[in-house]
């Protein structure tokens, strides 16, 4: 079949709207008809080179939508099911799988080649295969993806919003809760109020951290951050510093959370210096690729205080777990996703999508698919 996707063919090329071929599901697969699929910063590090991928490739990896049709063996999903995509696949059963690990489930190896699992490709452009972010694509009217890496949600959540807890959210919710073990009454420091780092003011608030500073260079941000849970919000990481001394009469912040576009040494030290003894410094941000080294830390705090660095992804969480604990949540009016909708886009917009969200006009954008 065909699709119209975005796609990118090289590092530093602009995503370019395409028509595709698409192939059947294979066995273990699902062909889905999205609906909506985020904007998410990690898309822009492959068209900047911060996250190595195989080019070219179907950019997405936010995604809500309804299974067409399913493959041979399909067990977890039926045609008709309503789905949010998760980007990062679960087995179940490989030994990270198996301890509860699932967000480090061995599957992962195919990210970088953004091949499905058997190592083959469904997007083709004449004899040129094409990968997919993720191995989702979301960026496409329509994908075919593992059955390992879609939830089955209820049909009448509203796929255009929920689309968001593919990624962003849990995500940003998970680097507080999980990875950053914020206890009520504790102080938080977020570096960076983008789509993750909005949600994990989300998770401080909810885990009941008696302030919760948030961090980010955009005044809008920064104002939207206070309607979701934020109690102080400021511009740089010296004046949260400062902040964080007077609020715990200098004790420090209890957690740091990066959560910033691309993660850098400076970002990293100030998250550092500013937590207390034994405090945890949690790291989600990405970019640099492979060889870059952006932890430079004091050796004398990291020993004498006991301080921890530690490294968050997919909020620390499992997909399958946090997905429909998180529309749970929603429901129940106790997390915002509306609200971080910032503007909606065609599949045609989608670098108009990219500029806004750099121009730091974004909480976070969603394309709506026209079929």
């Amino acid at each position: 079949m065909k699709t119209r996707a975005a796609v990118l063919r090289d590092v530093g090329k602009p995503f370019e709207i395409v028509e595709l071929d698409l192939d059947e599901p294979k066995a273990g697969e699902v062909l889905i008809r999205f609906v909506a699929s985020g904007l998410c910063h990690s898309d822009d590090h492959l068209r900047t080179g911060d996250i190595p991928v195989r080019y070219p490739i179907v950019g997405g990896h936010e995604g809500a939508g309804i299974v067409e049709k399913v493959g041979p063996g399909v067990t977890r999903l039926a045609v008709g099911d309503h789905v949010v995509t998760s980007w990062l696949p679960v087995c179940g059963h490989c030994r990270f799988c198996s301890r509860g690990q699932t967000n480090l489930c061995d599957l992962g190896r195919f990210l970088v080649d953004n091949s499905l699992t058997d190592g083959t490709y469904r997007y083709h452009e004449g004899n040129t295969d094409f990968g997919q972010m993720c191995l989702l694509g979301t960026f496409s009217q329509y994908a075919v993806v593992s059955e390992y890496s879609a939830v089955k949600i209820e049909e009448d959540l509203p796929l255009e919003v929920v689309v968001l807890v593919g990624c962003g959210v849990p995500t940003g919710y998970g680097t507080a809760v999980k990875a950053g073990e914020v206890h009520p009454g504790d102080t938080t420091i977020v570096y960076g109020i983008g789509g993750v780092g909005i949600n994990a003011v989300q998770g401080a608030s909810a885990a009941g951290a008696r302030y919760v500073i948030a961090v980010d260079p955009v005044e809008f941000k920064r104002t939207t951050a206070l309607t979701v849970g934020a109690t102080h919000a400021v511009a740089t990481a010296e004046e949260a510093h400062e902040l964080a001394q007077q609020l715990t009469y200098g004790v420090g912040a209890d957690q740091s959370l990066i959560t910033v576009g691309v993660v850098s040494e400076e970002v990293v030290s100030a998250a550092f210096a500013a937590v207390r003894k034994r405090g945890i410094v949690v790291v989600t941000a990405m970019g640099g690729g492979l060889g870059t080294k952006a932890v430079h830390v004091n050796a004398f705090e990291l020993t004498a205080f006991e301080k921890r660095l530690q490294g968050a992804l997919f909020g620390h969480d499992n997909p399958f777990d946090v997905i429909p604990r998180m529309l749970e949540l929603y429901r129940a009016g106790k997390l915002k996703l509306d609200e971080l909708i910032t503007n909606r886009y065609t599949l045609d917009q989608v670098n108009q999508g990219y500029e806004d969200m750099m121009a730091g006009r974004n909480i976070r954008g969603v394309i709506i698919h026209e079929h």
